[in-house]
């Protein structure tokens, strides 16, 4: 595992082009910076985002929120061709609405064991306002280990 998030040998263009499907894409979330202990996303708030009432979706922030925390985790077992990540828990309080522009979410991990990381994941508008605190949990599958090993 490696031992800090930046530490994974892949780029923002490449870590982009990998976040460029499904509901990523849908969402138009972004990659915007990784660190030794963080990884920082843009998701924009339109009519992809918004609810009907015209502020964002909560369900849109906890998207934002899981593509972050699992893909820190991706980060950090990439050197291991078996391991698979995946969120098996997400929770959030909505604190402040926000009605258009963009929002970061920034991840940084609360505890990283063998099998389950925990993050937290706070999203802010433009004006710097925390309007989502997210927690995840995520478990990773180290697959089998070559004989050996163990």
């Amino acid at each position: 595992m490696n031992r800090y998030i930046s530490q994974a040998p892949l780029s923002l263009v490449h870590m982009n082009q990998r976040c460029n499907a499904g509901v990523e894409r849908v969402l138009g979330i972004r990659l915007s910076a990784v660190g030794p202990n963080f990884i920082c996303g843009e998701m924009p708030v339109d009519e992809r985002t918004q609810q009907a009432f015209g502020i964002l979706h909560g369900g849109a922030s906890m998207v934002l929120a899981e593509t972050l925390g699992s893909f820190a985790s991706y980060l950090l077992c990439c050197d291991d061709p078996g391991a698979r990540v995946a969120g098996i828990e997400v929770s959030g309080s909505h604190l402040w609405s926000v009605r258009s522009g963009t929002v970061t979410g920034i991840a940084r991990p609360l505890r990283l064991g063998r099998s389950l990381h925990f993050w937290r994941i706070d999203i802010h508008d433009q004006d710097g306002e925390l309007c989502c605190a997210a927690k995840l949990t995520v478990k990773v599958d180290r697959g089998p280990r070559p004989a050996g090993q163990d």
